[in-house]
């Protein structure tokens, strides 16, 4: 499965558009992480903890994005939209909500 922020893929002509497609994740954040990331934060520093969880919750969104593409028989996903919001009880979990457009292409 390829995946890309472009409309379209260079030298794979798009044959057939499958429909909209959609991956989302949401992770809750551990009490004690979030205050050690407050003070690297405090200090300049960037929050590894942050980081891995941004890093796990795209590659979720991804899957499923992905597994929707396919289970419509795509072999690609263009003009891929990513955000990132946080969300719940004093922005308390992290939100990666991915879509695009599953398409069939000739290669």
């Amino acid at each position: 499965m390829q995946f890309s922020t472009t409309p379209t893929l260079e030298g794979q002509p798009i044959v057939e558009y499958c429909g909209v497609v959609t991956g989302e994740a949401i992770l809750g954040a551990n009490i004690f992480r979030d205050f050690f990331a407050g003070i690297r934060d405090i200090v300049g520093g960037r929050s590894g903890a942050y980081e891995k969880e941004l890093r796990k919750a795209r590659e979720i969104a991804f899957k499923e994005l992905g597994e929707q593409a396919k289970a419509l028989g795509a072999d690609a996903v263009v003009g891929i939209d990513i955000d990132y919001e946080t969300v719940g009880k004093d922005s308390s979990m992290l939100m990666v909500s991915v879509s695009g457009t599953a398409v069939k292409t000739r290669r």
